[in-house]
């Protein structure tokens, strides 16, 4: 056999060899690589079975009753931010009760309801509770009159005097020959303990006021009362009462945003010790995209 012949052979022969012996080297992975896939495939569907289970869970945890109690002022603001709410989570039921300010911080701290709402700040003692405040908004009180009242604007000064009986007649600041009857709200009220405080008037109140339990019904008696004057939550006027200026500044969205309207105070939301998570979720709605532009339709955004 020539040396060219011999050369041609290994030529052609070795790298035959090498490739079966790489071949055999690949069948003999083939087993190894498949029970890694296996494995791997094993975990991965583990994995989503952890995952799709704790999303069931999350959505049991979004089921259950939610008690809402306290400030009047807050109630309406609560209840569309509720029906809002409950459109997206129907599994959650929410009552909200308007009993206000301060039977609402009693019962958050008491544990008989999950939320109290108050239309005031809390007092010292009731610091002391360990209660947890969430701003959701700033109201402006607006002070009314009867439509057919002519007088437009009172200064803080006047309006103390009116409702500390040292004023008692409409024509003493612009208005007709008239008697005026004082409307104010019941003790307890949030609203009232605001207003009495940035008026100036704690402890003060004429006797022969006229006290009236709530919003609604203090519109309706400044309402259907040519003489009458009151104070409700800006979010409760509407054309059958005439919400006046205070120092020359009316009680607008954007006067009470910059400050410049002085009869102004924050709605909150109440809350204490760790909630439930279907609380938490309505509390973070509020706090949300969704839940401040219900707030901003008629409050100002406290954030």
């Amino acid at each position: 056999m020539s040396k060219f012949f011999k050369k041609l052979v290994l030529f052609i022969i070795i790298p035959l060899a090498i490739g079966s012996v790489l071949a055999a080297c690949e069948n003999n992975d083939n087993p190894a690589s498949a029970k890694n896939d296996a494995k791997k495939e094993v975990r991965e569907e583990t994995r989503q079975e952890e995952i799709k289970e704790d999303s069931l869970q999350e959505a049991a945890d979004l089921s259950g009753h939610i008690s809402i109690v306290g400030s009047t002022s807050v109630q309406p603001l609560a209840q569309l931010l509720a029906d809002a709410f409950t459109d997206i989570e129907p599994e959650v039921v929410i009552d909200v009760q308007g009993v206000g300010s301060s039977a609402g911080i009693k019962a958050v701290n008491d544990g008989s309801a999950d939320i109290g709402m108050a239309s005031r700040e809390l007092n010292e003692e009731e610091k002391t509770w360990g209660i947890t405040e969430i701003p959701i908004a700033v109201d402006g009180i607006a002070v009314i009159v009867n439509p057919n009242n002519p007088v437009n604007n009172l200064t803080l000064e006047e309006i103390a005097k009116i409702y500390k009986g040292e004023i008692t007649n409409w024509k003493d600041v612009g208005g007709k020959d008239r008697e005026i009857i004082v409307v104010s709200r019941e003790e307890g009220s949030g609203t009232r303990g605001a207003y009495d405080e940035i008026v100036g008037i704690e402890g003060e109140l004429l006797k022969n006021a006229l006290i009236q339990n709530g919003n609604g019904p203090v519109r309706a008696k400044v309402m259907s009362t040519e003489e009458a004057i009151g104070y409700i939550s800006l979010g409760y006027v509407d054309d059958s009462v005439k919400a006046i200026s205070v120092d020359g500044v009316e009680p607008s969205e954007e006067k009470i945003k910059s400050g410049e309207y002085p009869v102004s105070r924050r709605l909150l939301m109440l809350t204490k010790g760790e909630v439930p998570p279907y609380v938490q979720a309505y509390l973070d709605f509020i706090l949300g995209p969704e839940g401040e532009k219900i707030v901003s339709k008629n409050y100002v955004v406290a954030n």
